[in-house]
């Protein structure tokens, strides 16, 4: 799949030349900040020191019982500004896991992790789309509870920084903003009218140059030291040096400059919340969060993790905590799926579809009480009578079939398909995929997914549009075990689900899908799903958590986009 890309130890300054904010330190209050902490142009002068022996034994969400005077900064003549926490000198160590992207069963499991390597602070997001899926609907129950998550942490002997949004960026589909705003035809997210811009950046040119030399009076916070970086699909893995991270951190130390570690722990993109860039071309951000962090996607230890705990060892006064238990992985025999069941033997026993003139985007369809789809896919049938070439707007790939025989793909850049003579007239088929939306840039303005504008044929407009919304959740797949599912007996091309069964012992443990014979899709395990799979890499096994596993027999069901593969493999080593 070629060689990791590396990133170099010139990489990791340069992401600390930018402007930081410090949010407020939290651990289910929220204590008030006596200086206002702005903007800190981190392009310092690092004076390296002795390192400090620091005793914060004292200083834990559960010991720190006067809450009255929270995080403050303080400076005395002679010395460096510096964070206080009720009244005593702190220094931030903090390390991101993002809630949304872990199961909640292995919470306590990455928290402890996090303690153990010597970090005092946890930092999350806080993910929009995903608590508001719904306008006026909102969901804080299990793997989103996020009171739970930070009351877990202050448990443990962590602070939490809190990072609410609303835009968050993080890989996560729209940068976190529900797709429902897209619903407004005028809506410019994050406010970018371009004269806006323009005249943001021509003010920070000025003002910047004038800040800069009266900084030095601040304590100076890294909010994201990238410790490594993102896989996209069709790219090559990315990894980063531990000896540039563990030496930039020690300079941070010396210079006691506090900072957060992004990602500590990245986890995983389940389901279809990844994002995905554009810099001349849609790339959807791969399943895997892995991002090269100091745990693994599987909340395993790297050399990255062993080697910040010496160093953080080597400064702290109080003992680490010692190491938890590495999570079990197992093996577990392949799977030959046994029954399939073709995407046009499922229409009929789906939610009603919606019948328009001209097509609807997937985030204007009048389904979920008016908040339109999110993710997943979206059917559009029409019949046509003649060929010609056919144009249409797709976000982000199609599948074009006539009845059920494809003809052709079509994609943001690819908009148009030559469709020979027929007979009579067919049922032309447009599936599209929606593969995650942009999470930053300009083109986070244009993210409505499906079909958007008309579809012609030799430029007359189609008319006469069914629409079969399909979100691949939970009660989707309810509907679908009234379907005729049929014998697997050869090898099946076009879009089809695939069914299966896990088979595992009394005690469910950790493992990853292999699915090298199979093209592009989803895996679903018990209802849930585990995110994407594709043929194009580079990520070729989908982590899937022992806790979602039940003793002896799981469901697993695939949904493969264009032909059958042969087996469902599972190893206990990911292939990133």
């Amino acid at each position: 799949m070629g060689t990791p890309r590396r990133f170099s130890r010139c990489l990791s300054w340069k992401r600390i030349l930018c402007i930081c904010f410090v949010p407020l330190i939290l651990s289910g209050f929220a204590p008030r900040v006596k200086d206002k902490v702005g903007l800190i142009y981190a392009n310092a002068q690092l004076q390296p020191a002795p390192y400090s022996m620091f005793n914060w034994s004292h200083l834990t969400p559960l010991t720190l019982k006067d809450r009255s005077v929270g995080l403050e900064t303080e400076s005395r003549v002679g010395s460096k500004p510096y964070f206080t926490l009720g009244g005593h000198k702190f220094l931030i160590f903090g390390g991101s896991i993002h809630y949304f992207r872990v199961p909640r069963e292995y919470w306590r499991d990455r928290l402890l992790k996090l303690k153990a390597c010597g970090f005092n602070t946890l930092t999350t997001y806080v993910p929009w789309n995903l608590h508001e899926p719904e306008r006026g609907k909102f969901d804080f129950s299990g793997n989103l509870d996020l009171e739970a998550f930070v009351l877990m942490a202050a448990e443990i002997g962590l602070w939490v920084i809190l990072r609410p949004g609303p835009y968050i960026c993080s890989e996560i589909d729209l940068g976190g903003l529900p797709s429902w705003l897209l619903q407004d035809p005028k809506m410019i997210l994050r406010t970018t009218y371009k004269g806006f811009v323009e005249a943001v950046d021509k003010y920070f040119d000025y003002l910047i140059s004038r800040v800069v030399p009266l900084q030095s009076n601040k304590p100076i916070m890294i909010m994201e030291f990238w410790v490594g970086w993102f896989d996209t699909w069709g790219g090559e893995h990315m990894v980063g040096n531990p000896e540039d991270v563990v030496e930039t951190v020690s300079k941070f130390i010396t210079s006691e400059i506090s900072f957060n570690v992004y990602m500590f722990h990245g986890g995983t993109n389940f389901g279809f919340m990844n994002g995905a860039t554009y810099f001349g071309i849609h790339r959807a951000v791969v399943t895997s969060y892995d991002y090269d962090a100091v745990l693994t996607e599987a909340g395993d230890y790297t050399e990255k993790y062993f080697k910040l705990r010496r160093l953080f060892r080597s400064v702290l006064a109080v003992p680490l905590p010692p190491l938890p238990k590495l999570t079990p992985k197992a093996e577990y025999p392949s799977v030959k799926p046994s029954l399939y069941l073709p995407l046009w033997d499922v229409l009929q026993y789906l939610n009603e579809p919606v019948i328009s003139n001209t097509p609807v985007n997937m985030e204007n369809l009048p389904i979920n009480s008016g908040n339109g789809q999110s993710y997943g896919f979206v059917l559009y049938e029409t019949s046509i009578c003649s060929g010609g070439s056919l144009h249409a707007n797709v976000q982000d790939t199609a599948q074009v079939f006539l009845n059920e025989i494809s003809i052709g793909l079509l994609d943001d850049h690819t908009k148009k398909l030559n469709i020979a003579k027929i007979k009579k007239c067919q049922l032309l088929r447009i599936l599209v995929e929606n593969q995650g939306r942009v999470n930053f840039s300009w083109k986070i303005q244009d993210q409505r997914k499906g079909l958007t504008g008309s579809v012609t044929i030799n430029n007359v407009p189609l008319k006469g549009f069914v629409i079969y919304s399909l979100e691949m959740t939970m009660s989707f797949f309810e509907r679908l075990r009234f379907a005729p599912w049929r014998p697997v007996t050869e090898s099946y091309l076009g879009p089809a689900f695939y069914l299966g069964t896990l088979k595992v012992n009394s005690s469910p443990k950790d493992t990853f899908l292999s699915l090298l014979t199979w093209n592009s899709g989803f895996a679903f395990i018990n209802g849930r799903n585990l995110g994407r799979y594709s043929i194009i890499g580079p990520q070729e096994t989908l982590y899937l958590p022992g806790a979602w596993l039940h003793p002896e027999d799981n469901e697993i069901i695939l949904f493969e986009k264009r032909k059958s593969g042969s087996y469902i493999q599972t190893t206990n080593e990911p292939m990133l």
